[in-house]
């Protein structure tokens, strides 16, 4: 497994999901307010606040916290977020894409650069890493809503080009698989919405940055990745941190 997805997927030995989780509800409000910004409080006449309410409801955010998000940002009260995306390299030569909303964009910038050179990276220029990936458009549901072979006829059929399943665990360590739908990203609003209504509330609905190939890292340097991601997603305007990595589960269970 690589990447981001295995990054989710250690969270829980690190004793880390109540931090976690308390980051995503964060992230989620956040997103809700830009979109509210951007489009108006209405969801059926904003695409892009249907997408964040959604991903809301899956991460079972209170309704509560959504509506608050909704009527801060449409009643003037919410801070202005810069959505800023950060490219740079890891250990191993790994290539990391990370995605910021923040009020403060020379905070944002300097705390960042700060993670990169204080775990064995560096800052790199605009496009000197996304070239390496591509950007998509990422549905999740549990395994649980159905099988293999009628999710992916759904999804074909609603414009999708690719559907996988990924062996992940939840909080607990236990095993919570997950099919994973990709889409052309101006195609995700539309595939999503088809998709919701065959089956349900997906747990997410992102656009993404999908590596097109993976670095292996081995030995020392499993940990210094770890600590690099660590130090990245634990920046209050981190949004999201993509990367190209593939560590095995033999290496990432020696970190235990």
């Amino acid at each position: 497994m690589a990447g981001h997805s295995k990054w989710a997927n250690i969270q829980h030995r690190k004793g880390r999901q109540d931090k976690a989780r308390a980051k995503l509800f964060s992230r989620l409000s956040k997103e809700i307010m830009v979109a509210v910004k951007m489009g108006g409080p209405d969801p059926d006449m904003n695409p892009r606040l249907r997408l964040a309410v959604q991903n809301a409801k899956g991460q079972s955010m209170p309704k509560d916290n959504i509506e608050r998000a909704i009527n801060k940002a449409a009643g003037g009260d919410a801070e202005e977020y810069f959505e800023i995306r950060y490219e740079g390299f890891g250990p191993a030569g790994i290539g990391l894409i990370v995605e910021a909303s923040t009020d403060n964009k020379n905070r944002a910038a300097s705390d960042i650069r700060a993670a990169f050179s204080k775990n064995g990276g560096n800052m790199g220029e605009t496009g000197s890493v996304s070239f390496m990936f591509d950007q998509l458009g990422e549905i999740r549901f549990p395994a649980s809503v159905a099988d293999e072979e009628a999710i992916f006829e759904a999804a074909i059929e609603a414009g999708a080009e690719d559907v996988v399943q990924e062996d992940l665990v939840d909080d607990d360590g236990e095993p919570a698989p997950e099919h994973v739908i990709y889409c052309a990203r101006e195609d995700l609003a539309e595939v999503s919405s088809a998709l919701q209504e065959k089956f349900g509330e997906a747990k997410s609905a992102n656009i993404i940055w999908k590596p097109q190939n993976l670095i292996e890292v081995t030995g020392d340097k499993v940990a210094t990745v770890m600590k690099l991601m660590e130090a990245l997603e634990d920046l209050d305007d981190v949004s999201t941190v993509f990367a190209n990595f593939d560590i095995s589960d033999e290496d990432m269970a020696a970190l235990d």
